[in-house]
């Protein structure tokens, strides 16, 4: 069994996925659960002293709960290993933009064109990192301005109070609430259907 540290999330990075599947050890852990994140990726957790038996059986029991969500989240992957995406779906608040590359002398910066769903990456093209710098900033600046409109929505249906929402790239979660109020939302989220992530949404809400 592998005893290697959680899985992270990654976002317009390269990262090997050769192995989706990983089983982690875990002393706090009283029982197995698994975890699919996006691109496809299975972390089994399980407590000290699981055989291997009991973690295939748990694994059969629920394959078909896994498979599902593989599939669900799967669509970050083209990003995920992307670090100059062609364009960029985000099902979460059902927009598609198209990428374009133009180079320039001007400082790198993303600029939106809505008409037609263009996003133009313009300025100096020869480093892919900071290219994919700049279109997470610009991917930070959206969720912060969607999931928090959502976050309030939500909030104000269920009588929820909160102090304020900040997106984040977690490596193991989704989201957290802290004893201030303060909601941290992943920024993988917008990544997702509508319905994953307004429970989401309900959960952390359900911590104030």
């Amino acid at each position: 069994m592998s005893t290697q540290p959680s899985a992270q999330l990654s976002l317009f990075e390269a990262r090997d996925t050769s192995q989706t599947w990983t089983v982690r050890v875990s002393r706090r852990a009283r029982r197995l659960s698994v975890r699919v994140y996006p691109g496809g990726k299975v972390e089994v957790v399980v407590p000290p002293g699981a055989s291997p038996a009991i973690v295939q059986r748990f694994v059969g029991t629920h394959r078909a709960w896994i498979d599902e969500r593989v599939s669900d989240l799967s669509i970050a992957a083209p990003l995920a290993n992307q670090l100059r995406p062609s364009e960029i779906y985000l099902p979460s608040i059902d927009r598609h933009y198209r990428v374009e590359y133009h180079h320039s002398p001007d400082p790198l910066a993303v600029h939106v064109v809505e008409p037609d769903s263009r996003l133009i990456v313009h300025g100096p093209l020869q480093d892919d990192r900071q290219i994919a710098n700049v279109l997470r900033r610009w991917l930070t600046q959206l969720a912060h301005r969607e999931l928090g409109a959502r976050l309030a929505h939500v909030a104000k249906e269920g009588g929820f109070n909160y102090e304020r929402v900040q997106i984040r790239r977690q490596r193991t979660r989704w989201g957290s609430c802290s004893a201030t109020g303060t909601i941290s939302l992943n920024l993988c989220l917008v990544f997702l259907s509508p319905a994953v992530v307004r429970y989401l949404l309900v959960h952390e809400l359900c911590h104030t």
